[in-house]
């Protein structure tokens, strides 16, 4: 089963996440899911975390290189349906500043 479902919309690469862990057992998989979808032309990313229940530092790291690979002006990555145990360790790492949540 794929970790990641995902279209582009204009710029915007729009992801859905489908795994209950992003863990260091699924950080590998989804980034390769995700380079698989990639385009130069992408400004932004929205990600569905609604299937999300766990979140460590290789699935924060996970998400950090899709940050890394936006261009540098104005990188946009919400995060869309966070579970409050995933947004606890996000807001604890203090990367609420750089991505922007939504419950």
């Amino acid at each position: 089963m794929k970790i990641v479902e995902g279209k582009i919309n204009d710029s915007t690469l729009s992801i859905t996440i489908h795994a209950s862990r992003l863990d260091a057992a699924t950080a590998s998989p989804f980034k390769s899911e995700c380079e698989a979808l990639w385009q130069p032309s992408i400004t932004g990313v929205t990600a569905d975390l609604s299937s999300v229940e766990f979140i460590d530092s290789s699935g924060v790291g996970a998400l950090l290189n899709l940050y890394r690979r936006l261009p540098p002006a104005n990188p946009s990555v919400k995060l869309h349906n966070v579970r409050p145990g995933v947004q606890a360790v996000i807001e604890l790492l203090r990367l609420h500043r750089i991505f922007e949540l939504e419950a």
